[in-house]
């Protein structure tokens, strides 16, 4: 059984949890990671979930925003360290659009050690990927596409398991038709949402050109995907969100409503 770790599941500017990152665990124990977060956080979350960068070779960057960039310098420094003391095998893949790799090669080239960063070009590596490009790993097929972001250059992604069960990755913005077929009847969709309906007057999700609780609920209803897992919200009342996101879910989709604290975990089939 594959199984969604949730590192973090907040926005750019919580405090209260870590921002919106992402493991899935494969049935051999081989994780595939999306984003980083925005700091060596990162580090405190893979071990707090007991997951081993040994087992990590697979990476997916969906954007070059601080909260999602900033820790893939912080797993690029530890896998290199793991090189460095041959305690890692094999090479890791990074993957993401032209900007995105642009970031972490610039940001590699300033602030890692002379040691680690000989590594990058060779067993570690960045794989630039394009609009509707498709490449294959660990049994799974990636399908990256452009999410027509206003703010930043961003890529979601759709993978397809080999039972031809499906996932879809939307970023952290709101849904955009261009990405229809990548995201119509996906048996999992995974979309932001920033705070509840009711709360938008308090948040202004619109304004940072983000979707509510209702927005994201609706969509997958019309998209009709089998199970939604929101993410991405602000950080005001942790305690109450997994049952106030939940309700208001309801309202409006008839699938299976996942709203995950940090280091949740989720089976997917």
């Amino acid at each position: 059984m594959r199984e969604l770790i949730f590192l973090g599941t907040g926005s750019a500017m919580v405090t209260e949890c870590y921002n919106t990152c992402f493991l899935l665990r494969q049935p051999d124990g081989e994780y595939f990671l999306t984003d980083a977060g925005g700091g060596n956080g990162i580090l405190r979350q893979m071990k707090r979930v007991e997951a081993d960068f040994e087992h990590l070779h697979y990476m997916f960057v969906t954007h070059g925003h601080t909260d999602h960039i900033i820790g893939v310098i912080w797993v690029l420094r530890k896998i290199a360290t793991l090189m460095n003391e041959d305690i890692y095998d094999g090479e890791f893949h990074v993957y993401g659009h032209n900007v995105a790799c642009q970031i972490i090669e610039m940001m590699a080239e300033l602030m890692l050690k002379k040691k680690d960063l000989a590594h990058l070009g060779k067993r570690i590596q960045l794989h630039e990927i394009r609009d509707g490009e498709t490449v294959n790993f660990l049994g799974m097929k990636l399908t990256a596409f452009d999410i027509a972001s206003t703010k930043a250059k961003q890529f979601g992604y759709r993978l397809r398991f080999a039972n031809r069960h499906t996932l879809t990755c939307l970023g952290d913005e709101p849904f955009n038709d261009r990405c229809k077929s990548y995201v119509e009847k996906t048996d999992w969709l995974l979309s932001e949402a920033f705070c509840r309906y009711e709360d938008r007057e308090i948040f202004k999700p619109y304004e940072k050109n983000h979707s509510t609780v209702r927005e994201a609920s609706e969509l997958a209803q019309t998209l009709q995907a089998k199970h939604l897992v929101l993410y991405h919200t602000e950080d005001k009342n942790l305690a109450q969100r997994k049952a106030l996101y939940t309700a208001e879910a309801r309202t409006y989709y008839n699938g299976e409503v996942f709203v995950p604290d940090d280091l949740d975990r989720i089976e997917i089939d």
